[in-house]
Order: C-alpha cells, then sequence, then structure tokens
C-alpha cells in the first residue's frame, strides 16, 4: 500500500515537481550567507589568508585606522583590498540588513545592476532580504507544524481512544480555546513584551494544533472498535502501546494530507502578523514587513510585487504538495491510479 501511495503521488507531475523546487528553494536559503553577504567569502592580504565570514577582523588588519570591524564595502578598504591582494565575494555581497551606504540615488531605489530587485526605504537589498526571509518563514512554519503535529495527534489521540468523559472534557475544551481571540491576544502581548521568533513561535503553537485535533479523534474513534484494536486490548497490552502501535499508524494517513495546509497556514500567519507589526522584530527579514514596505511606498512598486511573487510561488507550491499527498492517501484515487498503471 505504501508503494501504491508514493507511485500515485510521483504519477502526479505537479505535485512532484512542486515538492523538488519547493525543496531545491529550501536548501538553496539554507546557504544564504554564502550566496548573499557583505562579507568575502576568502580574503588573501598581504600574503596573509581571512575568512571574514568566520572571523570579524578589526579594520586596522586591511590598513585601516579604528580597531572596528571591518566594513568591506568601503571604498578605501576595497582599494586596500584590491592593491594588496583579493578576494572572492558572493554572488550579491548585500546581507539582509546591509545599509548600502554608497548609493547614488533616494531609497527606495529602483531595480539595477547593483541591486537587482532594487532596495527598501532603508537602502537594504530586496533581494537578500528575500532568501533570508523565505528561510526564516519556512523555518518558522516548519518548527510550528511539527510541535501542533505532536501536540495535535496527543491531544486528539486520548479523547478519541478513551472516549467518554475523556472526550466530553477534551471537546468542550478545545471549543472555548478554539474560540479565543489570537490576534487580540497578540495585540495586548505585544504591548508588554517584544515579539521575537521563539516568543511567536510558542504564542502561536498554543493554537495551531486545534486544526488536527478533529482529524486525529476521528480516527482513534473509529479504529478503537476494529477487531485488532480489540485483540490487543483482550490480550491485555496497556493503552499506550495500543495506541502507538495500533492505531496512530493508521490515524497518520489522514493527518499527513493536512500538515501540507497546516504549513501553509503558518507561513500565512507569520506573514500577516509581520504585515500589521505585531510580528518579527524590526529589521528582521520577513516577507510581511516587505509587503507593508510595498504598501507604504507605492511609488516603488517593485517592493510590493515581490513580497507578492515570493509568497504567491511559495504557498502556491505548497498547496500543489498538499493535494499530491492527499490524492496519494485517498484509497479511491490510489486504487483507481493503480489500475491505470497495471493495465495502461
Amino acid at each position: 500500500m505504501t508503494r501504491r501511495r508514493i507511485a500515485a503521488f510521483r504519477a502526479n507531475r505537479r505535485a512532484r515537481v512542486s515538492l523538488w523546487l519547493f525543496s531545491a528553494l529550501f536548501v538553496f536559503s539554507l546557504f544564504a550567507e554564502l550566496v548573499a553577504n557583505d562579507k568575502p567569502l576568502i580574503l588573501k592580504f598581504e600574503g596573509e589568508w581571512y575568512l571574514p565570514l568566520v572571523v570579524d577582523y578589526p579594520e586596522t588588519e586591511f590598513g585601516g585606522f579604528l580597531p572596528t570591524h571591518t566594513d568591506y564595502l568601503d571604498p578605501f578598504i576595497q582599494e586596500q583590498i584590491e592593491e594588496n591582494g583579493w578576494a572572492l565575494w558572493p554572488l550579491i555581497p548585500f546581507s539582509y540588513q546591509t545599509l548600502d551606504m554608497h548609493m547614488t540615488r533616494p531609497s527606495p531605489a529602483a531595480p539595477d545592476s547593483r541591486h537587482w530587485l532594487g532596495t527598501d526605504d532603508q537602502g537594504r537589498d530586496v533581494l537578500s532580504r528575500v532568501i533570508y526571509g523565505f528561510r526564516l518563514s519556512v523555518a518558522f512554519a516548519l518548527v510550528l507544524t511539527a510541535g501542533s503535529l505532536v501536540m495535535g495527534v496527543f491531544i486528539g489521540g486520548v479523547q478519541g481512544y478513551f472516549g467518554g468523559k475523556v472526550d466530553l472534557v477534551g471537546q468542550r475544551f478545545t471549543e472555548i480555546w478554539s474560540g479565543l481571540p489570537v490576534l487580540f491576544l497578540l495585540i495586548i502581548l505585544a504591548s508588554f513584551v517584544q515579539p521575537g521568533f521563539w516568543w511567536l513561535l510558542g504564542i502561536m503553537m498554543l493554537f495551531s494544533w486545534l486544526g488536527l485535533v478533529d482529524i486525529v479523534r476521528a480516527e482513534f474513534l473509529r479504529a478503537r472498535n476494529l477487531e485488532y484494536v480489540r485483540a490487543a486490548k483482550a490480550m491485555g497490552l496497556p493503552s499506550h502501546l495500543i495506541m502507538w502501535r495500533h492505531v496512530l499508524p493508521n490515524a497518520m494517513v489522514a493527518t499527513l494530507t493536512f500538515v501540507p495546509f497546516l504549513f501553509t497556514g503558518a507561513i500565512g500567519t507569520l506573514t500577516a502578523l509581520d504585515f500589521l507589526g505585531f510580528g518579527l522584530p524590526p529589521g528582521s527579514p520577513s516577507l510581511g514587513e516587505l509587503a507593508a514596505q510595498g504598501k507604504n511606498n507605492l511609488h516603488a512598486p517593485w517592493l510590493g510585487i515581490t513580497a507578492f511573487m515570493t509568497l504567491a510561488v511559495m504557498l502556491s507550491l505548497l498547496v500543489f504538495i498538499g493535494e499530491g499527498l492527499r490524492d496519494a492517501f485517498d484509497p479511491r484515487h490510489v486504487q483507481s491510479r493503480h489500475k491505470e498503471v497495471t493495465h495502461g
């Protein structure tokens, strides 16, 4: 059955290509420091080798006058390096937080050969912020989805397996908890605490598991009355072993089809919070903050267009992957696909 599901997913060309493309983009973003950075990858100066990405060297090492961290974009430092050695630069010589102090145009600046997607209203390179922002959004969604999956499966599994009063109390709790205004709570908390990556992650994890509970609960309610589960109970196996070994594998079939959409929702939530100003700290490479800059700078359309296209591509790929998983785990679809392959 597992092979049939894998074959059904592979047969969905749109889902397969989307998975490969999204994975390639994420792996590429993992090496963002090697692609977009305001420090050389390797530097040779007066016969000595330097690794600026690993070590912060003072300006005096390269002919400067101050014992501060070296600004490698300073024309004086670049002139010293050219005269006394050489440097291997990243493809994009700007990090997500680099303020280009040597621009000849006011910010936000339109795309050109120096900044391929232009700059934002603070003079930061838009392309580098998109690369880092993509990684940050996916990392946030990965951790949030994994935590929500654990919490949702645990709570829904306990409700569905034991039923009765446990299920009744659990259902009333989830109904009350899901009725809380999450956005208002975030706004109130943001007035007392400076939001951060882990702070936002913890708050969102308190609510994001609610979408999984009903799915897992229904699967456990169905599976607990099956013959092999009753046989395991009759043999005296403890409940936690029955839930883990016999019920959970079947319940995960329906749960996994929901994961890509939960992943998509996590990215959308982070983007919305950053857009409204209640998300990550100012200066973070956020796609929502880039969209907010596009709204506030209508005379710089490249900001809004870049944010929209990045989110559209990212979320579309995830939706296509989710549709492929849903079809692959649908028994009727798997059987029909298997017949087509067998008789085709």
